[in-house]
């Protein structure tokens, strides 16, 4: 018996071994008629087990999940897996060779677009694979992100609470398993159309992550994640012999909440006055703007809303009018109650 999916040709999700190819996405525009956007796709499966969807490249312009999942997809053997990897690991493709967030081919966020269209764009055309072709199929996702060029968070697991007391725990344990030293969680469904609440939605257990930024690749953060996902791919049940990754550091759990983002109210030079996970308290100074032409104006100061942690910093210095230029999430500490799945 075989299982496919026509706009992902060459590819049965039911056979046992390695397969490499593409998601065909059609597209028209001023120099194709009708071209196709090749999305890559690789499938490694072992025989009976679980299912798990690995995703990278959603944003074109977050480097370690590509670099994470081409190495599985190089390195990983049929023969060491139970059940069935699959992993696209530069999903906005036209993103990714661009190397922005969004691409210039139709300005879509991939990671806003989800359930997607059949009929749409390049974006929504992906979307609607993952949403609904590849999220039913899993049993467990992840979807590997970080700051990209315009910002930078403390390395961390990034959840969705809930949406039930169930999905909550089996996340929960996932971020245990994948050991990355922060875990940055937000309410229920926090964007529509993102990866994460398409699997809220279908029932499937999924974490992200926010693994830095700035625009290139940690050394120390890319090592500690490739250590955290083979951990992770262990407790899951899909790799054989991984073991737990022995890191077994303290988990800080930190909350992004409505109050969290500082906007910036001038246009000017961004000059951040804290570091990333640093603790700061309600009316503490966080940031200033300076004036790029007003040379008489002194510089806007601007203060956190709430005790917390330091979770994201804008990167590029230069900022207008409405830019974020900070995040405070809530300290949790180092546990997070199990059963907990309402926002706070």
């Amino acid at each position: 018996m075989s299982l496919r999916i026509p706009r992902i040709p060459g590819i049965d999700f039911a056979a046992v071994g390695k397969q490499l190819g593409y998601l065909e996405i059609e597209h028209s525009d001023n120099e194709n008629d009708a071209a196709v956007i090749p999305s890559p796709i690789a499938v490694l499966s072992g025989g009976d087990g679980p299912t798990v969807l690995l995703i990278a490249g959603t944003h074109g312009d977050e480097y370690e999940g590509q670099i994470l999942l081409q190495e599985l997809i190089r390195t990983l053997n049929p023969d060491e897996v139970t059940g069935r990897l699959i992993i696209l690991p530069a999903l906005n493709i036209p993103a990714v060779r661009e190397g922005r967030r969004v691409s210039s081919v139709d300005r879509v966020n991939l990671n806003r677009a989800l359930p997607g269209r059949a009929d749409g764009g390049p974006a929504l055309q992906i979307a609607s694979i993952v949403a609904q072709e590849l999220i039913p199929m899993a049993d467990f996702v992840m979807d590997i992100h970080s700051g990209g060029i315009a910002s930078e968070y403390v390395p961390s697991a990034f959840v969705y609470q809930g949406p039930t007391p169930e999905l909550w725990a089996a996340k929960v344990a996932a971020v245990a398993a994948f050991n990355a030293p922060y875990s940055v969680v937000v309410k229920p469904m926090l964007k529509a159309g993102s990866i994460s609440g398409a699997a809220d939605q279908a029932g499937v257990p999924m974490i992200s992550t926010e693994l830095g930024g700035r625009g290139t690749v940690s050394l120390p953060i890319l090592a500690r994640a490739r250590t955290g996902l083979r951990s992770l791919l262990g407790h899951w049940g899909v790799l054989k012999d991984a073991g737990l990754s022995g890191i077994g550091d303290p988990i800080q759990w930190v909350e992004l909440t409505a109050q969290s983002a500082v906007h910036s109210t001038m246009a000017g030079i961004l000059e951040p006055v804290v570091g990333l996970g640093q603790k700061v308290a309600a009316g503490e100074l966080v940031a200033r703007v300076h004036s790029v032409e007003e040379l008489e104006r002194p510089p806007k100061d601007f203060f956190s809303p709430m005790d917390g942690v330091v979770a994201i910093i804008r990167h590029p210095a230069l900022v207008n009018i409405g830019t974020t230029v900070v995040n405070i999430a809530v300290d949790h500490g180092t546990s997070y109650a199990k059963g907990n799945h309402e926002p706070s």
